[in-house]
């Protein structure tokens, strides 16, 4: 199983990481380690060693079938269910790494760093590119998203990721994060809601 991440989506996120509507000529694309994922309401450790950790609530989906080089109108084909995740980013090691133009893997994929909800068949919805979902910590909603602002579409992410690898069944799609990113402490309850549903619960300890 292989876990896509993309990065620099949503052009307020990206105000609000460095001030500036950037906007990438080409997706942002890394990957996690296979041990990033955490799942069945496991807890999220808060790594004491990494500085701050922030929580980035994301649409995410599930590849299906096998395929490489996917033309982008075949590939809605090629997933069948959405959930909400939360891609957890050591911010300042980010900020280091991005600095020095090192690869992100250290502050995007240690262990536990993909949290996944529950997943939901894609032919419950007209079009998930109109899917909007949030996230709620402690009971307060501090992210909001609309899967129509992404820069880049699941179906131009999935085309462009499959230039460079074979994507496989399970294999799991973060597709970006929008505004509202913040740090998560110790005794944190993330939940992220999908249209409304309820689909993820993370503590974190």
């Amino acid at each position: 199983m292989k876990i896509f991440g993309v990065g620099m989506n949503y052009i307020q996120h990206n105000k609000e990481l460095d001030g500036t509507l950037y906007q990438p000529k080409e997706p942002v694309i890394f990957t996690k380690a296979d041990s990033a994922l955490l799942k069945d309401g496991k807890p999220f450790f808060v790594p004491d060693f990494m500085g701050r950790i922030d929580y980035e609530a994301e649409l995410v989906v599930r590849i299906c079938r096998l395929g490489k080089t996917i033309p982008v109108q075949f590939a809605h084909r090629y997933y069948d269910a959405v959930t909400v995740g939360i891609d957890f980013t050591a911010r300042e090691w980010q900020e280091k790494l991005r600095a020095e133009g090192k690869p992100w893997e250290l502050c995007k994929g240690f262990d536990g760093s993909a949290a996944i909800g529950k997943w939901i068949p894609t032919d419950r919805f007209i079009n998930i590119q109109t899917l909007r979902f949030h996230l709620d910590v402690n009971q307060n909603t501090v992210q909001e998203g609309y899967a129509g602002d992404m820069l880049f579409k699941i179906d131009e992410l999935i085309a462009y990721i499959s230039r460079f690898f074979t994507l496989k069944t399970g294999d799991l799609l973060y597709t970006g994060t929008p505004v509202g990113v913040g740090e998560v402490r110790i005794n944190d309850r993330l939940e992220g809601y999908l249209e409304g549903q309820k689909v993820l619960e993370v503590r974190c300890k």
